[in-house]
């Protein structure tokens, strides 16, 4: 008596989360950049305890975020600098269509760019933090590595993980920090002790690429 009524759903575990579609909707992004956004941010969907409560009675499949998380997310300076690329992209576009191309010279001279300086300060506070997180960043170079030359990946994004992953095997050799290594159906398993860091990756076998053109 005397208290607001609380309708169903509106207190508890249904508060904490938000579903994807709504939390684009909060930051007024694409999908594409809500990823992006999400994966440089460290920020992961969280499968709620009580679904069913969090989906409001519902049982469709959902991808729920964490409130707080995408709270945090509202004062990212980076969505401002996707929105620019953005609008950047429809100017270009419109001069390419006009055939404006002193426009375009001007607009790929301005093309806007973020850093991405104070995100890595923010996951990564010191270098041993970093170098805990290394191994899902060595599994990516090693794969790129082993790719072809050809037009669906940048030759230069090929040649740069190949550099970096010689680069790696030769440091891992020369400080003897190489523990573990394992032949499985995926590739050859790697575990070196690096800063007295364990740190684990994949290497793949190198097979003759046979590309499907019609792919």
């Amino acid at each position: 008596m005397g208290g607001t009524e609380r309708r169903k759903y509106e207190k508890g575990a249904a508060t904490n989360y938000i579903t994807r579609n709504k939390a684009r909707k909060k930051l007024q992004l694409s999908l594409a950049d809500f990823r992006r956004l999400c994966i440089l941010k460290g920020i992961y969907p969280h499968e709620p305890k009580h679904k069913k409560k969090v989906n409001k009675g519902s049982t469709a499949p959902r991808t729920f975020y964490l409130l707080k998380d995408i709270r945090f997310l509202l004062h990212e300076p980076i969505i401002n600098k996707f929105r620019e690329y953005k609008v950047f992209v429809r100017k270009l576009r419109k001069a390419y269509g006009k055939g404006e191309w002193g426009t375009v010279d001007r607009l790929k001279e301005n093309k806007p760019a973020y850093k991405l300086d104070h995100v890595i300060k923010e996951r990564y506070p010191t270098f041993i933090d970093a170098v805990r997180d290394l191994d899902d960043a060595l599994c990516m170079c090693f794969l790129f590595s082993t790719f072809p030359r050809t037009g669906k990946c940048h030759v230069q994004t090929i040649q740069l993980c190949r550099r970096l992953t010689v680069e790696f095997m030769n440091f891992v050799i020369a400080s003897h920090a190489l523990r573990k290594v394992f032949l499985s159906i995926k590739g050859i398993y790697y575990q070196a002790e690096v800063f007295g860091q364990p740190v684990t990756w994949i290497m793949p076998y190198t097979f003759a690429h046979d590309l499907d053109d019609s792919s």
